[in-house]
């Protein structure tokens, strides 16, 4: 299983499945593995698997790209939590002989509730650029946009589902970001559970 992630190892364009570079088929700039080289073969002759492949954002410029968006994100939840930091001066502290856990799960509780909000502002950060402008503002900086597999726009839900795709993608020792850099169409693991690409809009 290890070795599903070893630097040998590709991926295939069509369902993902991690194979040998010699196991997979070249079509154009896409690699197909045994399994689905048949029926791949079969969409391009009825026209309805694109020929030409179009310019995938790799993982590095990817990279920069998320580290632009936790920049700003880290202002508007900073923003966000000094205007909530009232709340933790609400909590009394323990008293002596007082129970400490009291105090404890207060605390916890505070923290708890920014932690949700900064959840929920991630994911409407994510869900409104993505859906209605195609792309984050840390990717549009760089040129790239979040697109279907057949090239059309995410919906909402789907741009929402691949913002908890991808802190699965992140919990999992950044496996999920890292299969981006093996990857023939440079899917991330929420790229593929989520059927998105992330494409070069602009040469």
């Amino acid at each position: 299983m290890s070795s599903a992630y070893g630097p040998g190892t590709l991926y295939c364009a069509e369902c993902g499945r991690p194979s040998a570079p010699d196991e997979l088929a070249r079509f154009g700039d896409l690699l197909i593995c045994p399994a689905c080289k048949e029926s791949y073969a079969q969409k391009l002759r009825e026209g309805v698997a694109p020929a030409a492949a179009v310019e995938y954002g790799g993982f590095w410029i990817r990279f920069v790209a998320v580290l632009i968006d936790g920049i700003i994100l880290m202002i508007v939840n900073g923003i966000i939590e000094r205007a909530l930091a009232g709340s933790m001066r609400q909590v009394p502290p323990p008293q002596p002989g007082g129970d400490p856990f009291s105090y404890l799960s207060a605390v916890a509780g505070v923290v708890g509730v920014l932690w949700l909000i900064s959840i929920a502002v991630g994911c409407t950060y994510e869900t409104l650029f993505i859906a209605n402008m195609q792309a984050t503002p840390g990717k549009m900086a760089l040129g790239l946009k979040v697109v279907r597999a057949d090239g059309s726009r995410v919906g909402a839900g789907r741009a929402a589902g691949r913002y908890f795709a991808k802190i699965l993608s992140g919990i999992i020792l950044a496996i999920g970001y890292i299969m981006a850099g093996f990857d023939s169409q440079k899917r991330a693991l929420h790229d593929m559970i989520c059927d998105t690409r992330v494409i070069k809009s602009r040469s």
